[in-house]
């Protein structure tokens, strides 16, 4: 079982990645349509220091931040009980596998940017990007915390929202000047973090479905017409975020063809 706090900090970093990626794929597709080329990251534009990589600083230094609370603060150093991995924190122990993938591509980003000694293309950073969402994936798909009830059919709704950042990602390394797969990336990444979001205030907040509640650590609910309520409205958020994603996008590209457009 995890925790308010423990979904909406992850939630944020993708969010904040997500909305900014979408923004700078709508500049530069309208400003430059012809020579357009996928990105798995996107620079400050104006800026030729630090803040330059400040998004792959956020991915990097967010990632070892959450990185250190899962493995070093949730834990309490408590990582062996009689020789073997503590049982009680193998959730712990997944998350920080998770994060640490997350942080290593932030890291080869960064050296392949500023360095000589790992410069990569673009495609091979898209890969590794996905390399990172598949290890999300595999967490939540073979999660030690047995998810069930409402609180698993949340968490299913996850997979599924990784599943189309592990596609999208990958596609940038096949398609590398598409718009389409640019901007699904950002796309999926914003849904995920507005998902993890919402599972925080559903699941550990005031956004519980009438007849579930959080008790000892799990969502029960009193009937089983209250759980396949709370699936309903589960479905009915996530069919409202997609619906506000796409309004968003389509309101961002009229305002950016405007503005920097060269049609």
């Amino acid at each position: 079982m995890g925790s308010f706090k423990g979904h909406a900090l992850p939630g944020t970093l993708f969010l904040v990645v997500g909305v900014w990626h979408i923004w700078s794929s709508l500049v530069r597709y309208t400003s430059n349509p012809k020579g357009f080329r996928v990105r798995v990251w996107n620079p400050v534009p104006g800026f030729d220091g630090r803040l330059k990589y400040l998004e792959l600083y956020l991915i990097a230094i967010g990632a070892f931040i959450d990185l250190c609370i899962e493995l070093l603060y949730s834990t309490h150093l408590k990582f062996f009980v009689n020789g073997v991995l503590n049982p009680s924190h193998m959730n712990d122990f997944e998350h920080s596998g998770m994060l640490l993938m997350f942080f290593i591509f932030g890291l080869i980003a960064l050296l392949s940017e500023k360095t000589r000694f790992l410069q990569l293309p673009e495609g091979a950073l898209c890969l590794i990007a996905s390399t990172a969402f598949c290890a999300e994936y595999l967490l939540f798909y073979f999660h030690s915390t047995t998810h069930k009830g409402l609180e698993g059919y949340y968490h299913l709704l996850l997979v599924l929202l990784i599943g189309l950042c592990i596609l999208s990602t990958a596609s940038g390394a096949l398609l590398p000047t598409s718009f389409p797969v640019d901007l699904s990336c950002g796309v999926a990444m914003t849904l995920q973090g507005l998902w993890f979001y919402q599972t925080a205030f559903t699941l550990y907040g005031p956004m519980m479905p009438d007849g579930c509640r959080l008790q000892e650590s799990n969502v029960s609910c009193h009937s089983v017409g209250s759980e396949v309520r709370g699936e309903l409205l589960a479905n009915f958020q996530l069919f409202a975020m997609v619906l506000g994603v796409f309004v968003a996008v389509v309101c961002a590209h009229a305002f950016a063809a405007s503005r920097f457009g060269q049609f």
